[in-house]
């Protein structure tokens, strides 16, 4: 794997709910410098995201829908996808109705999903964050299959914000779920280099990390590569 492969796979992330206009240039600076994929922030800091990164043809800005808890109504996150999309956001990760999932309302967990990617079609590339760590491997398959069906361009596993992140066996079961077709993000608690080979060996094809810079350095120390 070369630098410029590992750093496009790479969702430069900040959002903590205290995260500064200092740390999001700070941000967008770095994803800038090493070329990662995006910058992953909260909507409010879309604009100025929009703004640093205007001209860049590679690093795109991404930000967060219903996010952390994905309980907020679905007309709310397809407003919000709609916001973001117009304050210059290129791509949405939405989290799920948990609470309906583990209910077992597929039709409402679909709608919800649809309802974002019908909002953000043609505009922004959508992922859907299922939040693994609350899930059963069945209900994991299930909101794999859901977003697949609702036109979701990635699944992803994590929001970073509760009870645990990404793992190895989640995302090889849901790269098994949605098969080659659609993107698996790995998201919460990659932090190193090691980290990060792990996730995309099993399947993934996008890395949501604040340590982005760090996976980097991890990679320029690599003799190997």
């Amino acid at each position: 794997m070369t630098k410029q492969s590992l750093a496009a796979l790479i969702d430069h992330t900040a959002l903590k709910p205290d995260t500064s206009e200092e740390q999001i240039r700070t941000l967008c600076e770095e994803a800038s410098t090493y070329q990662f994929a995006s910058v992953c922030v909260n909507p409010t800091w879309v604009p100025l995201a929009s703004e640093l990164l205007e001209g860049s043809h590679e690093v795109k800005v991404c930000t967060v829908i219903g996010f952390p808890l994905g309980a907020t109504q679905t007309a709310t996150k397809a407003f919000e996808t709609t916001q973001a999309i117009k304050d210059g956001a290129d791509e949405v990760d939405m989290v799920i109705n948990i609470a309906a999932l583990k209910a077992m309302n597929h039709t409402l967990v679909e709608e919800d999903i649809r309802a974002v990617v019908e909002a953000a079609k043609g505009q922004a590339l959508v992922k859907v964050i299922i939040e693994t760590c609350l899930l059963t491997d069945e209900e994991k398959k299930a909101a794999c299959e859901l977003a697949v069906k609702a036109g979701a361009d990635f699944v992803k596993t994590s929001t970073g914000f509760s009870t645990g992140g990404a793992t190895v066996a989640d995302i090889e079961l849901m790269r098994t779920t949605v098969g080659p077709e659609v993107g698996v993000k790995a998201s919460g608690g990659v932090r190193s280099l090691e980290d990060a080979e792990q996730m995309i060996q099993a399947g993934a094809t996008r890395i949501g990390a604040s340590s982005g810079v760090a996976i980097m350095k991890g990679l320029q120390g690599e003799s190997s590569y």
